[in-house]
């Protein structure tokens, strides 16, 4: 009996004064004192041998045995991971260079769409916005447009009702009447933005992109006003050496009205696949705001005149980066985007 009680408080004296100093020896502490096989079991199974009087004694210690060992590994447990953060936060080099971060970058028409309106900021235009669900009124009547006029067909517009009053605007010239309505001249703004058309999607055309309209309204607004502010886009958008020219046209919100091309840059009007080697790349429409459409908007075209000009900023983009296939500016392609990074 003596015998059980010596070797109890003996393991007793060996928890207290064991000290493991890596994982490996308190994984050896735990397996021998808290395992599943652990030397304290025979001790407690031998309880069964004592006396009735020295059972609670013995039992006691083998109470303050086990508990003992418990905290004493869970001491040195937390005493270990002590250490080693110690260590780690000890070899940390803070003079070392910080890890680089993976940053985004702007699209492409982003970059192109920003810098035609600090071009043309710089020579009075005003930014102007409106909603891309728009009315017939808007849409199509303000800017003369008749009755029978193709653009209202489901081919080219995209119709929210039956009625089709509604719809997703097809150009941003609607916020240009939704601007003339609302504010007396002169009248300077650019309107970017997105529009809609129901195109087949393909290399060249899709059915959503983006535009920037312009539209200048005061008295003795005359075309050479119109051709002297293209010229100075093209130049400020493409290099100093480019020139303009402008084709008679049709639109009906414009008369007179005109397609306006800028000489290849790309091969200086040698002729290029760019320019289908006639030495010209056509960029947008414009002419002079149609007495209608003053009208329409109570402008009184007998004072005022203006003109107005549209660009697609895809067709811009495509040209200024050389890019062949419009779709590329919708598919989220890392490898594409990635390459205008210095472009910002």
């Amino acid at each position: 009996m003596q015998e059980l009680f010596d070797k109890a408080n003996s393991i007793l004296e060996e928890i207290k004064q064991a000290q493991p100093t890596n994982a490996e020896a308190l994984e050896q502490f735990r397996i021998q004192y808290l395992g599943s096989k652990n030397v304290l079991k025979d001790l407690f199974g031998a309880m069964a041998q004592l006396p009735p009087e020295r059972k609670k004694e013995y039992g006691q210690l083998m109470n303050t045995l086990k508990t003992e060992a418990e905290l004493k590994y869970e001491n040195l447990k937390l005493n270990l991971e002590g250490d080693t953060k110690k260590q780690s936060a000890a070899t940390v080099d803070v003079t070392a260079p910080a890890y680089t971060f993976k940053v985004g970058t702007r699209h492409p028409i982003s970059i192109i769409r920003n810098k035609m309106i600090e071009i043309f900021s710089r020579i009075g235009f005003t930014v102007a916005e409106g909603p891309e669900i728009e009315d017939d009124w808007h849409n199509f009547t303000a800017l003369n447009t008749p009755e029978d006029h193709p653009a209202r067909d489901m081919q080219d517009t995209f119709f929210l009702d039956n009625s089709m009053q509604h719809m997703l605007r097809s150009q941003t010239s609607t916020v240009q009447i939704r601007v003339m309505e609302q504010q007396k001249p002169p009248i300077r703004i650019i309107c970017p933005g997105r529009v809609y058309r129901n195109e087949t999607i393909s290399a060249r055309a899709h059915c959503t992109f983006h535009q920037v309209e312009g539209l200048y309204i005061d008295k003795d607004v005359s075309f050479a006003d119109l051709k002297q502010t293209m010229l100075y886009f093209a130049q400020e958008m493409f290099g100093k050496d480019v020139q303009v020219r402008f084709r008679p046209s049709f639109f009906p919100f414009t008369e007179p009205s005109a397609e306006m091309d800028i000489s290849c840059f790309v091969c200086n009007q040698k002729g290029c696949p760019v320019c289908k080697q006639s030495g010209w790349v056509e960029i947008g429409g414009c002419g002079m705001v149609d007495p209608a459409v003053l009208e329409n908007c109570k402008i009184d075209h007998e004072v005022y005149s203006g003109f107005a000009f549209g660009m697609g900023i895809e067709r811009i983009t495509m040209l200024k980066y050389r890019i062949n296939d419009l779709r590329l500016f919708f598919e989220n392609d890392v490898r594409f985007l990635k390459q205008f990074e210095s472009a910002v």
